[in-house]
């Protein structure tokens, strides 16, 4: 969409204002809004100015100022404000018109960019299976002299017994016995189908919805594969929506990877692909999974560097609540066709030479999509680059159920960090493929690391409730 088109949708929808928006380090939005009387064409190329040191891992109050260039491909009516808003997400600039070496969205934008100077293909697409949780009622606290959590879903397992609102209408949702019910054991239909309904008008191709497996309100809805950038932008305005839409049901909803204990999490499994022009490159037919030797090369990348990306794919201390044995979290790093216990998977079903992809299962939603999109193609991009073999190096295939193995031969397989802190010491031994086209710094890793352990020393240093069971009577 050029300039001029945004210009004429703000004049010929009557709009009000427009929202410009940035990504953090974390990956949350952030937005500055302008009346629309004033935004004319100079506004796309000066850019909107806010302040950078007021944003975590950005820069100093000693050089604070940056600037949005909105980019008009990004462009959609916001269907949530009862003032008439178009949304543009954006770039960050220094004042001097360089693009910020920090800014996720930018860094996304340079892996594309590197992946057309390797000759390799023309572009890699991506499909996130983000999943999330809808609860009643969340409160949490954490004090000197308190600390605690605690949830309400209507369709729990915990509240078989309720007695609230008129009566129990029982149909709740067992411990991992929530996968794909109807209703009414799936209470969430209608508002599943409600944030489908907005995001199609909001402009994205959505495939399917289902609840997922665990208790409390677990779903799931996929939308249509794109590029790297477009795919991150859509998963933005996916949770944006699916958040906001939860809210006028009077419910939240969140992303957080392990909001209950004894249940499945929410995972992200990314789906990955590349192409030259119109032609897959990850297709062979009688290959094993139909895979050619490139997409082998490309999975033993992200195999190989798994404990690095992981801290860009998994950059939160609950993500490592998610990742443990027992809840299908793909805690082992091995490959497999249709073996959802890997951590990479090779979809077999229903799959043509186009549709032939690799899933990533161990990412999950509290990843910056931009740095973590941009992470798994660096990744396998070394992989072909330096001809990585996953069969050779042990990788798979794994065509067996690994939960299933004896603790002898599950000792032969590599797995996931244990802890946050794990996951950024393997980034820092191990970064230099992200580097590769000055796509991400060094500054920006360092700054990164910096960032992420503060938020793993916050976590260690709080007293946990479960301490006061464990130890109180010592």
């Amino acid at each position: 969409m050029s300039v001029q088109n945004v210009l004429n949708t703000i004049k010929e929808n009557n709009i009000e204002f427009v929202d410009f928006r940035f990504v953090d380090l974390a990956g949350r939005a952030h937005h500055i809004t302008l009346p629309s009387t004033e935004v004319d064409a100079d506004t796309f190329v000066n850019g909107v100015a806010f302040d950078g040191s007021s944003i975590t891992g950005f820069r100093g109050i000693e050089s604070s100022d940056m600037v949005m260039i909105p980019d008009t491909e990004t462009a959609y009516i916001d269907p949530f404000t009862a003032h008439k808003t178009l949304i543009v997400m954006s770039n960050i600039h220094t004042p001097e018109g360089d693009r910020y070496d920090r800014d996720p969205r930018s860094i996304a934008q340079k892996a594309e960019e590197y992946l057309q100077t390797t000759g390799i293909g023309t572009a890699a697409f991506f499909a996130p299976e983000s999943e999330f949780f809808i609860f009643d009622d969340v409160r949490y606290e954490s004090g000197m002299n308190k600390s605690y959590f605690e949830v309400d879903s209507e369709e729990a397992a915990w509240n078989t017994g309720r007695k609230e609102e008129g009566g129990n209408l029982g149909f709740k949702v067992p411990v991992k016995g929530g996968y794909v019910p109807v209703q009414p054991v799936d209470s969430q239909q209608d508002i599943r189908s409600e944030m489908v309904s907005v995001m199609q008008a909001s402009g994205l191709r959505v495939e399917r919805h289902h609840h997922e497996v665990s208790t409390a309100g677990a779903g799931e809805i996929n939308f249509r594969f794109d590029t790297l950038t477009k795919t991150a932008d859509n998963l933005l305005k996916y949770k944006y929506i699916v958040h906001n839409v939860a809210h006028q049901y009077g419910k939240v909803a969140t992303f957080m990877p392990k909001p209950l204990f004894g249940d499945n999490g929410s995972g992200m499994h990314v789906h990955m692909s590349i192409f030259n022009g119109d032609s897959p490159l990850f297709y062979e037919k009688g290959a094993y999974a139909n895979l050619s030797p490139l997409a082998m090369n490309f999975m033993g990348g992200i195999l190989h560097h798994a404990p690095a990306l992981i801290a860009l794919t998994n950059p939160s201390t609950n993500s490592f609540k998610r990742l443990v044995p027992g809840y299908e979290a793909p805690v082992n790093l091995v490959f497999s066709k249709g073996n959802r216990s890997a951590a990479v998977r090779i979809p077999i079903a229903a799959v043509t030479p186009k549709g032939c992809r690799i899933e990533f299962r161990t990412p999950d939603s509290t990843a910056n999509p931009y740095l973590a999109f941009a992470a798994m193609l660096l990744a396998g991009l070394d992989g072909i680059k330096r001809k990585i073999d996953p069969v050779a190096l042990g990788y798979g295939p794994f065509d067996t159920n690994i939960y299933h193995l004896s603790d002898e031969e599950k000792r032969e397989i590599r797995s996931v960090p244990g802890t946050l802190d794990e996951a950024l010491n393997a980034l820092e031994a191990d970064y230099e493929f992200l580097t590769e086209g000055n796509v991400f710094t060094k500054d920006f890793i360092d700054n990164y690391v910096s960032v992420k352990r503060k938020e793993a020393q916050a976590v260690a240093v709080r007293i946990h409730p479960h301490e006061y069971e464990l130890y109180f009577g010592c």
